[in-house]
C-alpha cells in the first residue's frame, strides 16, 4: 500500500501568496461573523480587492514594496460605517491563521501569522473606542 505524503511547503512565491489569500477570502466570504461585512456592506469587488491584497501580503511577508495602499484609513471608513468591535478583529484573525496552518508550514508561515495578529491588534487598538468593555452601540 502507497502511503501519500502531503508536505506543506513554506510560502516562497507569488503564486503561495495568491493560494492563501484566494483560499483564506474564500473563508470571509462564507463566514457567518465577517462575512456580511465583505458581501453586504462593503460589497467588495473581489476582482480588483484580490490582486490588491496579493500585493500587500507580498510586502508584508518579503517586503517586495509592492503596495502603497493605506488599510488603516480604509477600515477607518469602514467602521463609520458599520460599527467593527473586537469580535470580527479576532474572527479575522482566526480565519487567517486557520488557512495559513492549513496551507504552509516554515518561517515565512510564521511571519505572515505575526503580522496578521499585528495588523489586528493595530487596527482594532487605533479604530474602536479605548473602552471596549462598554456598550455604545
Amino acid at each position: 500500500m502507497q502511503k501519500i505524503f502531503n508536505m506543506k511547503h513554506d510560502i516562497r512565491t507569488t503564486q503561495d501568496i495568491e493560494l492563501l489569500v484566494n483560499t483564506f477570502y474564500a473563508k470571509v466570504k462564507s463566514d457567518s461573523v465577517i462575512g456580511y461585512i465583505f458581501n453586504d456592506v462593503r460589497k467588495v469587488n473581489w476582482d480588483t480587492h484580490l490582486p490588491v491584497m496579493y500585493q500587500f501580503w507580498d510586502n508584508a511577508i518579503f517586503y517586495s514594496g509592492g503596495y502603497y495602499g493605506n488599510p488603516l484609513k480604509m477600515h477607518q471608513s469602514l467602521h463609520s460605517t458599520v460599527k467593527l468591535k473586537p469580535e470580527h478583529f479576532e474572527r479575522w484573525t482566526n480565519l487567517f491563521i486557520q488557512t495559513v496552518d492549513e496551507l504552509f508550514e516554515g518561517e515565512k508561515a510564521e511571519v505572515a501569522k505575526q503580522r496578521a495578529i499585528s495588523i489586528a491588534t493595530v487596527m482594532e487598538l487605533k479604530i474602536l473606542p479605548k473602552n471596549t468593555g462598554t456598550n455604545s452601540d
